[in-house]
């Protein structure tokens, strides 16, 4: 079958979903092409959710991928509004809602994650929010314009983000942090505290070891939070940020193989050599690690749908770029390069001053570099991206003397 005759549908109309049907057509894929979303909006990208459009530092239109008619131009039948409801793999075929069969040659999952429910008694109360789409993001802004007090549960990036962008309003905050740091498990306990300190100084009430066991409500509406001691916190909104979970359940029901998150080769192709899988939803193998990850991280869903793109058109590919985030809150900006879970690692070095908050730290093993975070200091994460890379043994006083030029560090 020609190359024209085919047919690629790719679930999900997110950055991940309109990276990969850009790449299918910048590698030649002159089929037909369908992306099908279950938001009314065009395909976005979600930092501007919780930093520049939140915070009324961008206009609405620049969160979007592309302009409404490079779809058309591209040839790309762009569903919105619409539900793939399940995927038959014997018939090579995905369902709609509205009932509607379609066939496919290849199919790629980019269905993201969904934000981690509250399992608490009054979370289903008006003034519980949640932020993963433009529309959370929206209401949340409404709500700093006329709340007074807004509770956080939850002291990841997301809701640290967010709590600055209320702060910055105007808005009294409180977080409720069930460990003894926010972002204690990521950065661990040399780092962390720069962000919990970071929050104090700009009036965030930082409830750490703490646990809302209730959401208080009147008339149906959110009045404040309970705390496993009893305590009562009042509030006029609460903002949820305690995690994503994959959307998954297309692949599940599909007998795919599954294991936090859709499992995939470095190309990213699944238990099924015919669908693929991308972006928040996929557990890819990382050949730089040897190890399956998923990231939840903006630069994942901009590069990794590439691959997909190019695997599906047959062609050799793997997915091995260092994995990448930043975020900016108040005056802190930070990018952060690598991997680096808890009992990864036996060292962390810092290069700069730490309590000023402009510093480089290094997560080592054995003298090598696995992940590298660089606060209000530019312009370097590409040379601490080859440290990782490069997986060298480092000298821990030139790691930390910042008259070295980190380019100047490895063997290569």
């Amino acid at each position: 079958m020609s190359a024209h005759q085919r047919t690629f549908v790719i679930t999900g109309a997110s950055l991940a979903g309109a990276k990969a049907a850009e790449a299918l057509r910048g590698h030649g894929f002159d089929g037909r092409l369908l992306l099908i979303g279950d938001e009314p909006d065009r395909p976005y990208e979600r930092p501007p959710l919780s930093k520049g459009y939140l915070r009324g530092k961008q206009d609405r239109e620049t969160i979007f991928v592309h302009p409404p008619r490079w779809y058309t131009d591209q040839d790309i039948d762009l569903r919105l509004d619409t539900t793939v409801t399940t995927i038959d793999r014997n018939r090579h075929a995905v369902t709609v809602s509205g009932g509607e069969s379609i066939p496919y040659d290849k199919l790629l999952l980019a269905t993201g994650a969904s934000p981690r429910r509250l399992p608490v008694p009054g979370a289903d109360l008006d003034g519980v929010l949640y932020l993963r789409r433009v529309g959370d993001c929206e209401r949340i802004m409404d709500t700093f314009r006329t709340a007074s007090r807004v509770v956080f549960i939850g002291g990841g990036w997301i809701g640290l983000e967010v709590a600055a962008a209320a702060r910055e309003a105007g808005v009294e905050v409180t977080v409720i942090e069930p460990g003894e740091l926010p972002l204690l498990r990521v950065l661990g306990p040399q780092i962390a505290p720069v962000f919990a300190d970071l929050h104090r100084e700009n009036g965030v009430d930082l409830r750490l070891r703490a646990h809302a066991t209730e959401i208080v409500g009147g008339n149906g509406r959110v009045a404040g939070v309970r705390l496993t001691d009893g305590a009562r916190i009042d509030a006029d909104a609460v903002v949820v940020g305690i995690g994503a979970v994959p959307n998954t359940r297309l692949a599940v029901e599909a007998g795919l193989h599954i294991d936090n998150g859709v499992v995939t080769d470095a190309s990213l192709r699944t238990s099924d050599p015919d669908i693929h899988a991308t972006g928040d939803v996929a557990n890819a193998l990382h050949p730089m690690l040897g190890k399956h990850i998923r990231v939840e991280h903006w630069a994942n869903a901009l590069h990794q749908p590439g691959t997909a793109a190019r695997a599906m058109l047959g062609e050799p590919a793997s997915y091995d770029r260092v994995p990448y985030f930043f975020t900016d809150q108040y005056d802190l900006g930070m990018e952060y390069a690598g991997y680096a879970e808890p009992g990864d690692y036996d060292d962390v070095a810092v290069r700069g001053d730490l309590n000023g908050r402009e510093f480089i730290a290094f997560w080592l093993s054995n003298g090598r570099v696995l992940a590298g975070m660089n606060v209000n200091i530019w312009d370097v994460n590409d040379a601490i991206q080859h440290l990782v890379r490069s997986g060298d043994r480092i000298d821990r006083n030139r790691l930390t003397d910042p008259d070295m030029p980190l380019d100047q560090l490895t063997a290569g």
